[in-house]
């Protein structure tokens, strides 16, 4: 209904409802960059054009899309969520559900394609820290909380991402930081997730980190919050960060690096079977170049989809960014799966023909019987977590297994001698990284 009375959304056939678990098909989607005016679309809301980018995604047989309101436009002051902003957002969501698309809407952008969007209160003459300071975080709530409770009345709305890739602003190499501890940002991620439960209660809130969550020793957002916090775990695959470089574009850590993210996410989760939503994942040139794009799509894909538990895959981005706009990095430009006038690139028919495969298909991949042990010097806060990025230990002795066809899934060292967990998971072999040519 859409008298202002939460329903919950229906329990689709073929899909998974929000709580990822009745069904076992894998969701394929997309994250929305308006094709006229990137996000400062908000600025100039056209549904005409809006619906004519989202009858594009749609003709790509995907199943939802990623939107992003930009914060600094949607809540200006720390008192004031912007009435009309809202409505527009539940406006897109309308016509995203009148062409069979569910929608999940970021909250704190936050960080969008190099830039940083904060509010005025926050910065020069009102700076405060975003992850500490009590009227800030007091603003958040009601600004994640607001978006979510205009939206819970609305079946095709999954849920909220707490903010994009937010965890870069805690840390270097941002050129401001505002510096937090582990247990500083363990208590921010709940206090959002729980005000986007408030504003629509049952639904798939998740918060989303870029790998320095995964690789970064001493980051205060770490893999047991990515992996415990949240409906689910997202994960955001780049080869941009040194894989590419070192293993080529056609090298099994490039084309599995996604596939990685999601089996190295599961040694922190506490539920054997949580889901894990590979949230981003796209080919930047010229690591990946343009003529190659299907190709890495392509094998990507096959590699995450061969991963247990994946509750689906949302591709960056839909439409290219227009050269009209100036100051992107040049590999910004260029991701979409379609062109600014809404032309299928070659990736994008790649996507379409894997979704149009799996459609209707139980998602049931081999259990991952062989594990490699991790160690990082702990779990809970990961001290030794390099040993995971590229060029670490960890990475290369998982890629080489990969290289090799095996099926590695990863394994805490901490846990890799406890039979109940291993008996969970189903895994039969515990190799180390010594162990490893």
């Amino acid at each position: 209904m859409r008298d202002g009375t939460p329903v919950p959304p229906p329990a689709r056939t073929g899909r998974f409802t929000p709580t990822g678990r009745t069904t076992r098909t894998v969701r394929f989607g997309v994250n929305h960059t308006p094709s006229r005016g990137w996000f400062h679309h908000w600025l100039d809301f056209d549904p005409d054009a809006l619906a004519a980018d989202l009858d594009s995604i749609a003709a790509l047989g995907l199943d939802h899309v990623r939107v992003f309101p930009l914060w600094p436009l949607f809540q200006p002051n720390r008192a004031l969520v912007r009435p009309r902003a809202v409505e527009q957002l539940v406006a897109l969501a309308d016509a995203a559900a009148d062409r069979g698309l569910d929608v999940a809407v970021d909250g704190l952008q936050g960080h969008l394609s190099s830039f940083d969007f904060l509010p005025a209160w926050t910065g020069t003459w009102h700076r405060r820290n975003i992850f500490g300071d009590p009227d800030v975080i007091a603003g958040q709530e009601e600004y994640l909380r607001t978006l979510a409770a205009a939206l819970a009345d609305r079946t095709n709305f999954l849920g909220m991402t707490v903010g994009n890739e937010i965890n870069q602003f805690s840390d270097d190499p941002h050129p401001d930081p505002d510096r937090i501890t582990p247990e500083q940002a363990g208590r921010w991620l709940e206090r959002m997730l729980a005000a986007c439960e408030r504003g629509a209660p049952g639904r798939f809130h998740v918060h989303a980190e870029y790998d320095a969550a995964w690789y970064r020793d001493g980051h205060p957002f770490t893999p047991a919050h990515a992996a415990r916090l949240g409906a689910a775990t997202a994960v955001h695959s780049w080869v941009f960060n040194g894989t590419a470089q070192r293993h080529g574009r056609t090298g099994a850590a490039t084309e599995q690096h996604a596939a990685y993210l999601v089996e190295l996410s599961k040694a922190w989760a506490a539920d054997p079977h949580r889901p894990v939503w590979l949230q981003e994942v796209g080919a930047p040139a010229p690591l990946i170049p343009p003529e190659h794009a299907a190709a890495f799509t392509e094998a990507t894909l096959a590699a995450a989809l061969d991963c247990p538990d994946l509750w689906g895959v949302t591709w960056w981005c839909s439409h290219d960014v227009s050269r009209e706009l100036a100051d992107f990095p040049e590999l910004e430009y260029g991701l979409g799966l379609l062109t600014n006038d809404r032309r299928t690139k070659p990736a994008g028919a790649a996507l379409a023909r894997i979704a149009a495969r799996w459609r209707g298909r139980e998602h049931q991949p081999a259990v991952r019987s062989t594990a490699l042990s991790v160690d990082v010097g702990g779990a809970k806060a990961a001290p030794g977590r390099s040993v995971c990025a590229p060029g670490g230990a960890f990475f290369e002795a998982w890629a080489a297994l990969a290289a090799d066809g095996v099926r590695p899934a990863v394994v805490l060292a901490e846990l890799a001698e406890d039979p109940a967990h291993l008996s969970a998971r189903g895994i039969t072999e515990v190799l180390r990284v010594p162990d490893v040519r």
